[in-house]
């Protein structure tokens, strides 16, 4: 895959992906996702935060991505790499199975691609700010772009905490967890996603929409 943040430009293989859940800071926000997924039926944690590991093959920068039925959606998260290393922040989304969360969040997670922006930045550069950081989403509904996650990265663990799970495992990229929904978890086929860094200025971007795999007749 290949990388840049303006300046450095990388191509990289991702051995080892990680999609780390329920990490929110405050208790009552992780209980609110927690309950917000409870509503359609998804079986609560037995523990926070919780670490998935998933195939690394899931991991592309594609504008497309192909699933197996209509009850899929992404989740916008700050994104962690781990690059002969060194540690990067970029922005990817946890599309995810709806309909098979319910059954088995581990194989919900493994069920879907995980889209994430070429764009990077060093992480030195913003280690002491991450949590100004804005992540927002939007998914299209009725033909209309609707905000769908909307809220600054202090709400969720330190950015460094998290990377520590990977700083010692090279080519590894770890999804970092994500911000409740607004007006609630539900399935979408486009999505698109920000990552503002107000004190550098710079903002990073993504977009994709999902195709449901329809059975041959």
């Amino acid at each position: 895959m290949k990388f840049s943040n303006g300046l450095t430009h990388f191509e990289t293989t991702i051995e080892h992906l990680v999609v780390a859940g329920w990490t929110g800071r405050d208790h009552a926000l992780v209980q609110h996702h927690i309950d917000e997924l409870g509503k359609i039926g998804v079986a609560p944690p037995t523990t926070t935060p919780l670490f998935y590991r998933v195939s690394s093959s899931l991991l592309t920068q594609v504008n497309s991505v192909q699933v197996l039925g209509p009850d899929t959606s992404g989740e916008a998260e700050p994104f962690l790499i781990n690059h002969d290393g060194k540690l990067w922040l970029g922005l990817a989304s946890d599309h995810t199975d709806r309909e098979l969360e319910a059954i088995s969040v581990a194989a919900s997670k493994q069920a879907c691609a995980k889209v994430c922006a070429a764009a990077l930045w060093d992480f030195e550069d913003v280690r002491d700010h991450t949590g100004q950081m804005q992540l927002r989403s939007w998914i299209k509904e009725h033909g209309e772009w609707v905000l769908y996650q909307d809220g600054n990265l202090e709400k969720i663990l330190p950015l460094a905490t998290l990377g520590s799970h990977i700083e010692n495992i090279d080519h590894s990229a770890m999804l970092c967890g994500t911000l409740p929904a607004i007006g609630g978890v539900r399935p979408a086929v486009e999505f698109r996603a920000e990552l503002v860094d107000p004190v550098l200025g710079h903002r990073i971007e993504l977009q994709y929409r999902s195709e449901w795999l329809e059975n041959i007749r």
